[in-house]
């Protein structure tokens, strides 16, 4: 069997700020390039930074900035179609709104097929934030061949809308290229103020109202009587900082707060448990990161949650929406049983190798671009 042609992707993304899609772009450069896809980057506002850019340097992708000043900026759409002509792209993988309205727009004026991937789980139909996700949608439905869900419950919420053909609109779990960090915990301790005796509760998400922030500060001053050496750790940055800090003042030391890390795999290393009490999510790379690291999880049933974790066997979910006694009861019930935690990350390791490892997810993407292509 004669091996499948190279493909040149260029992925075109609204920024590459500390989000998830954003840095699962480097995770994507890897998983590609193993699969014989070539992926470039081009991204529309550095408007909130560029924390997710030096992870795909590292990976040889240097990422261009094609700024768009306003929705309808027909000299930035013009810039952006210009420089896919230049490349030339066999495919353009849309990721976040504004990158499907217009990639999408630039790639169909080019004659170069796109898909679409969704990576949110909520989608509002009202007010101005309504109005934009239907004309991102319209463009998806016009534009893009394939529109990728990153989890059945995403996908399903998404066609909730009315705004898309359940024909043309697939689901493709995400996964990571990413290894865990043994040994490296303890100098990770010790740089943030950490104890080798205190038992470390991590959150990895972006600080942003209704990931649970205020949950997890309530549950670990439940349990701070029963457990004294305990500690959180907040690993992430983003628009509501200002009130995350505020939320976690109260647990004084007790809370740390690291802002985005790009070494997340070894901030792992330094963490007993992982809580993810968010109120909504498609699909959340931290889970996948904790698995990778043997980590055990405790997180809310909210959308694509419950398709990572096996509840019980891989990890613990609570209900969702999320509330902070049922938090501080699951966590505490961990916390006092160091070998089921052990057990909880070994399974979690296992179904991170069987179900969301780069090679398996680099096999999902290319039969994607494919099918694609095949038109």
């Amino acid at each position: 069997m004669s091996a499948a042609p190279e493909l040149d992707v260029a992925a075109v993304i609204d920024s590459m700020t500390w989000g998830g899609a954003e840095t699962l772009l480097a995770d994507m450069a890897v998983t590609l390039g193993a699969v014989g896809v070539r992926l470039s980057v081009i991204y529309l506002t550095d408007v909130h930074g560029t924390a997710a850019v030096a992870a795909l340097r590292e990976r040889g992708v240097e990422p261009l900035l094609v700024e768009m000043t306003r929705l309808h900026d027909p000299r930035g759409i013009l810039r952006l179609r210009a420089e896919l002509a230049r490349r030339r792209p066999h495919l353009v993988h849309t990721h976040l709104g504004y990158a499907d309205l217009l990639g999408g727009v630039a790639a169909r004026s080019l004659g170069v097929p796109s898909v679409s991937t969704l990576h949110l789980g909520v989608w509002p139909r009202r007010g101005k934030e309504g109005v934009k996700e239907r004309a991102f949608a319209v463009a998806r439905r016009r534009c893009a061949r394939r529109v990728v869900a990153v989890s059945d419950a995403a996908r399903a919420a998404y066609l909730a809308t009315g705004w898309d053909d359940p024909a043309r609109v697939v689901t493709i779990h995400n996964g990571i290229a990413r290894e865990p960090r043994p040994g490296e915990g303890a100098a990770i301790r010790a740089a943030l103020g950490l104890d080798p005796d205190d038992i470390v509760v991590g959150m990895v998400a972006v600080l942003r109202r209704g990931k649970g922030h205020d949950h997890a500060a309530r549950a670990i001053a439940q349990l701070r009587a029963a457990h004294p050496r305990l500690r959180l750790l907040v690993v992430g940055d983003g628009p509501d900082r200002a009130a995350v800090e505020a939320i976690m003042a109260p647990l004084g030391d007790a809370a740390v707060l690291t802002g985005f890390r790009p070494d997340v795999m070894a901030v792992l290393d330094a963490v007993d448990v992982l809580v993810h009490p968010t109120e909504a999510d498609a699909f959340p790379t931290a889970l996948l990161e904790a698995m990778a690291a043997s980590v055990p999880v405790v997180a809310s049933a909210a959308g694509g949650i419950p398709e990572i974790v096996d509840d019980g066997a891989t990890g613990v979910l609570i209900p969702a929406p999320p509330e902070s006694r049922a938090l501080a009861t699951a966590l505490g019930a961990l916390l006092a049983d160091p070998q089921r935690r052990a057990g909880l990350g070994a399974a979690a390791r296992r179904r991170f190798e069987s179900e969301f490892a780069a090679d398996g997810w680099g096999a999902r993407l290319r039969g994607l671009y494919d099918a694609a292509l095949a038109g």
